[in-house]
């Protein structure tokens, strides 16, 4: 009995040790649970908690205040702030300048433009010695100037001058409220007027129809303007000052009814003003309109405009080198239009305009009454030279009438005969020449001439990034353009001297290593310009 006892008490020890030996070193068999009691849990951790983000600060903080200038107050109007950005200090233009002045270029400030703002008075078509004391503006690289929503604009007049001369890497910004608020898209135009220079050089259409064309007595005004912003004259070398390495955006507000203002109004402007590096962005009209004068414009650039690009009226004698033209996707109007073609458009000085080293993209169908990429009309002279136009959806050239056509040199009506093509290359719709009054579709194609002097008018692009030249552009032979440096006719020298260069390839940009347009300008959707430059153009830069 004693012997059976003991081997149920090890019996039941070895049950026991079996089955602790299934559960582990820290567990038990919980009878009441049917599971495992933990008597030494590993402790959850706390949670880390997520750092609230320090804010990062606004990277503009307004200046503390307006600087002094010599020739009128600038007025404190507070602040204006972009969400993006921060503030700015906002120091508003006097309605006149009266003196030299210059507006510095000052971190976190900008300049408003609030209405017209006039440089000196007008001094009428010719310098006396009763004149007062001429005007000068300098406007420091780096600086933005603003126009308020409406008839904003600034008015160089005659006998006085602007020094608006940014550089490659701070350009000066003209634009509108909203650019600088942050509110703008890549559809955003006509927000504030624009910069005009009012010269006194010879122009045609006169205000007062007992004038002679040509003379100190033909005058015009402003079109649009409500009150007197005359130009005229007939001082040919006339100087209106210098605007270099600027943009001019969102420009083009109508100030009276269809008269709207352009990125930048050149009129009666002579050929000591110097203009060059000018991108004009999104303007509601022309991005550069000139009416008569001897202008000179170098590296000129267009995006966006809904009219025209390269507009020139009543007697012009223009000279242009170097441009990149880009319309917007279904919006804008010709590229070139010449005018005029009234009842004096056989007024005397005949516009005579030549234009170098192009890039022409039209991307839309041309619906408007002009018909064409190039409109040519009355009796205008015009000349391309070096160029390459993409227009594959337009009609690419019309001739509005006989007389535009005119292929007879004529010194005493100022006549230089028909216009000139060389070395242009044009990529047009199926119908690519637009018949005028008594000239046939046939004649202008006669007078561009395909196959001829370098140019075809059955062009393929081959071009890169929208403007630079590929193997197409590059195989093209190019025009001496330095020929027509100082050249005269009719006892007026049409191009000033040394003013065209001498390339050695068609079009605005040779190749990648050219890189003439990058830094001063601003980029879109519609073209870009690489890195190092002011940004998005519906952005304001903070530095």
């Amino acid at each position: 009995m004693a012997a059976f006892a003991r081997v149920r008490l090890i019996m039941l020890t070895s049950v026991a040790c079996s089955t602790l030996a299934a559960c582990g070193a820290e567990d038990i068999a919980s009878p009441g649970t049917g599971g495992p009691v933990i008597i030494n849990p590993t402790p959850t951790p706390t949670p880390t908690p997520t750092p609230t983000p320090t804010p990062t600060p606004p990277s503009v903080t307004p200046a503390a205040g307006c600087p002094t200038i010599g020739g009128g107050a600038l007025v404190d109007s507070g602040t204006i702030t972009n969400a993006a950005v921060g503030s700015f200090r906002v120091c508003t233009l006097p309605a006149r300048f009266t003196a030299n002045s210059t507006l510095p270029k000052i971190a976190g400030l900008v300049y408003r433009i609030n209405g017209r703002v006039d440089v000196g008075t007008d001094q009428g078509p010719t310098e006396e010695t009763t004149d007062p004391t001429d005007v000068v503006l300098t406007i420091e690289p780096g600086v933005i100037l603003y126009g308020e929503s409406g008839p904003s604009w600034i008015n160089v007049n005659r006998g006085n001058r602007i020094s608006a001369v940014g550089t490659p890497t701070r350009p000066i910004i003209f634009t509108s409220r909203d650019n600088v608020q942050g509110l703008n898209t890549e559809n955003s135009s006509g927000q504030w007027g624009g910069v005009v220079l009012s010269g006194r050089a010879r122009i045609t259409d006169c205000a007062a129809t007992a004038a002679a064309p040509g003379t100190n007595a033909c005058e015009r005004q402003t079109e649009g303007a409500v009150d007197p912003a005359l130009y005229g004259g007939e001082l040919n070398n006339d100087n209106s000052g210098q605007i270099s390495y600027a943009q001019i955006r969102f420009s083009g507000y109508i100030l009276s009814g269809n008269s709207e203002l352009q990125s930048l109004t050149l009129q009666g402007v002579g050929s000591a003003t110097q203009i060059d590096h000018i991108q004009s962005y999104n303007s509601s009209d022309d991005a550069i309109e000139i009416f008569g004068g001897n202008t000179h414009v170098k590296h000129f650039i267009s995006v966006g405009a809904e009219d025209d690009n390269l507009d020139t009226d009543v007697g012009t004698k223009a000279n242009f080198q170097y441009g990149i033209l880009v319309q917007r996707p279904n919006v804008g109007d010709s590229m070139i239009e010449a005018d005029t073609d009234n009842d004096r458009d056989a007024n005397t000085p005949r516009q005579n305009t030549r234009v170098s080293n192009f890039v022409f993209v039209q991307n839309s169908a041309n619906s408007s009454s002009n018909q064409a990429t190039f409109l040519m009309r009355g009796g205008t002279d015009y000349a391309l030279y070096n160029s390459v136009v993409v227009s594959p959806n337009n009609a690419c050239l019309r001739l509005s009438r006989a007389q535009t056509a005119s292929g007879t040199q004529d010194a005493a009506t100022d006549e230089f005969g028909a216009p000139i093509f060389r070395s242009v290359l044009m990529q047009c719709a199926a119908t690519k020449y637009v018949a005028g009054t008594n000239v046939t579709a046939a004649e202008i194609q006669a007078i561009f001439g395909t196959g001829t002097n370098g140019n075809n008018d059955a062009y393929t692009p081959t071009l890169t990034n929208v403007y630079v030249n590929g193997a197409t552009e590059t195989a093209a032979t190019p025009f001496n353009v330095t020929a027509l440096n100082g050249q005269a006719f009719n006892g007026f020298t049409l191009t000033r001297a040394g003013f065209y260069d001498q390339t050695a390839y068609i079009g605005a940009v040779r190749d990648a290593s050219d890189t003439w347009y990058q830094g001063w300008t601003c980029n879109s959707g519609t073209a870009n310009f690489g890195t190092g430059n002011s940004g998005l153009c519906t952005a304001i830069p903070t530095t």
